[in-house]
């Protein structure tokens, strides 16, 4: 088996593909309307991917405050500079062991963001 992608119930979808382009990085895939009431998005280049789900008729689901996704940067530093001059929020860094520190920022639908770094 392989990992093939993460699916995630959106608010709005044009707010959250704007996210996940602008600030996390990632390309539209694909984006298609999978029925009347029902949008799909697949982001992302690598062979894991990023399903976003928007359903008009079913309101977005709370997130567990325990899930998140991490994505990683070539530099945190220079990453938290651009979160800032976009005026995200984020939280202090970490790092938990010499290898890797790494920040939160919440999606638009409160799922949290784990960016980090491996030095």
């Amino acid at each position: 088996m392989k990992f093939s992608w993460v699916t995630v119930t959106v608010k709005d979808m044009d707010e959250s593909i704007r996210f996940y382009t602008d600030i996390v990085g990632l390309t539209v895939d694909s984006r298609r309307l999978a029925g009347p009431d029902l949008e799909l998005a697949f982001l992302g280049d690598g062979e894991t991917k990023l399903e976003l789900i928007y359903n008009k008729t079913i309101p977005a689901t709370s997130i567990d405050a325990n899930i998140s996704l991490g994505f990683e940067v070539s530099s945190l530093e220079q990453t938290m500079a651009e979160l800032e001059e976009k005026g995200i929020q984020h939280s202090v860094p970490f790092q938990p062991a010499p290898q890797i520190r790494y920040l939160f920022i919440s999606d638009p639908n409160g799922l949290k963001i784990q960016l980090l770094e491996h030095l």
